[in-house]
């Protein structure tokens, strides 16, 4: 999860850092590192599964979404 897509994801859910603390029982500075890419790999793949429990797909490069959505084209 890129700091792009977790920005993007939160965006989506209308979540702020201080509202994904209360559901991950992370700290919000915690979540403001991955704001800026940095963390722990177990604490961005807490994260993740959090918001892909709440409806979220994150897609790498080339892959193809499930269902209606947006996805940046990065070489625009």
């Amino acid at each position: 999860m890129t700091p792009e897509q977790f920005k993007a994801a939160k965006a989506m859910l209308g979540l702020s850092n201080p509202d994904l603390s209360e559901v991950t029982d992370l700290h919000r500075n915690t979540l403001n590192k991955l704001d800026r890419g940095d963390g722990k790999a177990s604490t961005v793949q807490l994260v993740r599964l959090t918001l892909e429990g709440r409806g979220i797909q994150f897609l790498d490069d080339g892959a193809v979404a499930r269902g209606p959505g947006v996805a940046l084209i990065s070489d625009k």
